[in-house]
């Protein structure tokens, strides 16, 4: 695997969670620089070294509501 996707979203109660896509990595944290962090640190400890994407792409997505 070349390239790893991350879902990042704001968390209800504060801070970030972020999600990879088609692997159970899992992380959060209070800021977005935290969570950048956490995502590559947990990437490292997902897979073996060999195996570890050369790249990780993030994705943040964000919901918002508009009343008409």
């Amino acid at each position: 695997m070349s390239e790893l996707y991350f879902e990042i979203r704001e968390a209800e109660e504060g801070g970030y969670i972020a999600r990879a896509l088609g692997q159970s990595i899992y992380t959060e944290a209070d800021t977005y620089e935290e969570i950048k962090i956490n995502i590559k640190d947990a990437v490292v400890c997902h897979f073996e070294e060999k195996d570890i994407p050369k790249l990780i792409r993030l994705h943040f997505v964000r919901d918002e509501l508009l009343v008409v």
